[in-house]
């Protein structure tokens, strides 16, 4: 499986110029009824709004409100997992996946960071950095305070080169895209070889072609 599936990361149409601001400029508010340029309006030509990822942060526990999954993480600090996990779905957003996918994701790292103590570093320092640029640039604590999409992804690239976004964008295409719910959601019935192959396995199911 490949990122073929979904959106490219931080992409955006030739010719199209990167998001830039004024020098100084912290846009914590908008006028009423303004619409965000937003990486969907990049790719689809229509803008659109971004909501965070939502999910709480109470006893080292993160969680969706509505019960819905949590996570604890083991060797993170419980905030740098709460950003990486709005980090991952700003880094490959889908909209039908729930947050569940992405903290599955960052759930992995967690357990790696647990017997790789360079890897946790990458982590935790990549995630101060992150806070850091949302603190100075937007007036917010952490990234995942952010409110607009536009405005993380102008992060993102603002970090794309360094090790610990390569990091984490190179090992999403795996830990995202071969999750079997996410086969489910993206009607992906994986390898078929083992099976006999297609010719017998739903070779002429499609509708879309």
């Amino acid at each position: 499986m490949t990122h073929s599936m979904g959106r490219s990361p931080l992409s955006r149409p030739k010719g199209q110029a990167p998001l830039s601001r004024p020098k100084g400029h912290v846009p914590l508010s908008r006028p009423k009824g303004h619409v965000p340029l937003s990486r969907r309006s990049f790719l689809r030509g229509s803008a659109a709004t971004a909501g965070l990822v939502a999910m709480t942060l109470a006893g080292g526990l993160i969680s969706a409100p509505n019960g819905a999954w949590a996570f604890a993480p083991k060797t993170l600090k419980p905030e740098t997992a709460r950003v990486l996990i709005q980090m991952t779905r700003d880094t490959y957003p889908h909209d039908q996946f729930p947050d569940a996918i992405y903290a599955q994701a960052v759930a992995g790292y967690d357990a790696k960071a647990a017997s790789d103590d360079a890897f946790r570093n990458l982590l935790e320092d990549g995630v101060v950095t992150l806070n850091a640029r949302a603190k100075d640039g937007f007036g917010v604590k952490s990234y995942d305070r952010v409110g607009w999409e536009a405005d993380r992804l102008s992060i993102l690239r603002a970090i794309a080169d360094s090790p610990f976004f390569q990091a984490i964008r190179s090992d999403l295409v795996v830990s995202i895209y071969n999750n079997h719910d996410v086969w489910k959601i993206l009607g992906y019935e994986g390898s078929s070889a083992d099976k006999g192959g297609y010719i017998d396995r739903g070779f002429n199911d499609l509708d879309w072609v």
